[in-house]
């Protein structure tokens, strides 16, 4: 059987459009091209990762002059490239684009499109697990071939989110909450990808972001363009690059597991870069909050597969706040759980915090706090056992 391949480009530092272009352009030349996935007249979904409004310097947010390139590619085979994204949960796409840069696409007469303002159908999955039927926009289930163009970054509930979990954003509102509320992302995105698979993805590796991803992290300067065709095999091996073991990325096994491709590298050809000639250590989610806040002695944080951003660094952001009110002592001996659960911790009823609706069953067993997600200064009334009031309201912001 042959080797799922994947392409690895190291680029100049500070690149300009041209570096880019000749870095994306080698990256999918390395990976076969696009001549066997796109024909003449084929529409082309070019799907970057644009969860809120951030500059692609943060390396929150896909580079739109990686976006242009692929579109170019798309239109010298005579294809109609398309720009799509639908940002996170209540964001702003057209904000997105805006302070992303890809409004300047959109003057050069681009198509790029906000995901969100489109009209939706209803597509079955024959082949989910937990997903049998799911909303998306017309033009994403008309498409005759999907790009998958994620930026390379950590995330605080998936370990790292690249090309498999960058495909959540082709989802309405509804179903994004539905994803992590109701299926689990994990084999959601398995389940959606059985249906709408893309062609090829072409990660922006440019800036990378470590720590508090998706959105909170650190940059990182890595010159990377990584492409191929199989997205479990790509998401495999920058996870590798960054420095994550073969498994830890639950998106890539759950995806390998419903057959959307491989996540052994044994099985992988890397053609271009090594791995190991680019490969960093990159810092992990809880490594980086760990170090803004000094755990109290006899505090736990216990955050279900199917906790969703909202409820975990609402959590965090909780902590950072009675951190910097000199306040954080006040919540030791405190067991905190959020995200859907079968069983809770042996913990006494005082000493236990349920944050989130998704703890609903539990509410009587402990110190609920209700919410999608709740409020940060009701999570703080909660560790500290008062109601909350105007001087317990904690300033909503995001690590960082």
């Amino acid at each position: 059987m042959a080797k799922s391949l994947v392409s690895i480009v190291k680029g100049p530092k500070n690149p300009g459009e041209k570096e880019i272009d000749a870095s994306v352009r080698k990256a999918i030349e390395l990976a076969g091209g696009l001549t066997d996935i796109i024909s003449p007249g084929d529409t082309v979904l070019i799907k970057p990762n644009l969860i809120w409004a951030s500059h692609p310097d943060t390396g929150t947010t896909t580079d739109p002059r990686v976006c242009k390139s692929i579109a170019n590619m798309v239109k010298e085979i005579g294809a109609k490239p398309i720009i799509a994204e639908s940002s996170g949960l209540g964001m702003d796409t057209d904000e997105a684009y805006k302070v992303a840069g890809y409004d300047k696409l959109r003057e050069e007469g681009y198509k790029v499109i906000d995901l969100k303002k489109e009209e939706t159908t209803k597509v079955p999955v024959p082949k989910g697990k937990v997903v049998r039927e799911i909303s998306l926009p017309k033009v994403v289930v008309e498409a005759n071939a999907i790009i998958s163009v994620p930026a390379m970054k950590t995330h605080d509930q998936a370990v790292v989110t690249l090309s498999l979990k960058n495909m959540k954003g082709l989802l309405p509102d509804t179903f994004k909450r539905k994803f992590h509320l109701a299926f689990g992302i994990f084999q959601g995105v398995a389940d959606l990808c059985t249906v709408f698979r893309p062609a090829l993805a072409v990660v922006d590796g440019i800036i990378a972001q470590e720590g508090l991803g998706p959105v909170d992290g650190d940059p990182v300067e890595m010159g990377l363009i990584i492409a191929g065709k199989d997205l479990v095999a790509v998401d495999t091996v920058t996870a590798a690059i960054m420095g994550f073991e073969p498994g830890e990325d639950e998106t890539a096994k759950t995806a390998a597991k419903s057959g959307i491709g491989t996540a052994d590298l044994n099985k992988i050809e890397v053609a271009g870069e090594p791995i190991s000639s680019v490969k960093r250590k990159f810092k992990r989610a809880d490594e980086a909050a760990l170090k803004l806040v000094s755990i109290p002695e006899g505090f736990q944080l216990l955050l279900a597969e199917k906790a969703c951003s909202g409820c975990r660094n609402g959590v965090i952001n909780t902590l950072v706040g009675m951190k910097n009110r000199n306040i954080l002592d006040k919540v030791a001996g405190l067991t905190v759980v959020a995200g859907k659960i079968d069983k809770l911790p042996e913990v006494d009823r005082e000493h236990l915090l349920l944050v989130g609706n998704c703890t609903a069953r539990f509410k009587n067993c402990g110190v609920f706090v209700d919410g999608c997600p709740p409020n940060n200064r009701n999570v703080a009334g909660g560790m500290l056992g008062k109601e909350p009031t105007d001087e317990l309201t904690l300033e909503w912001r995001w690590v960082s």
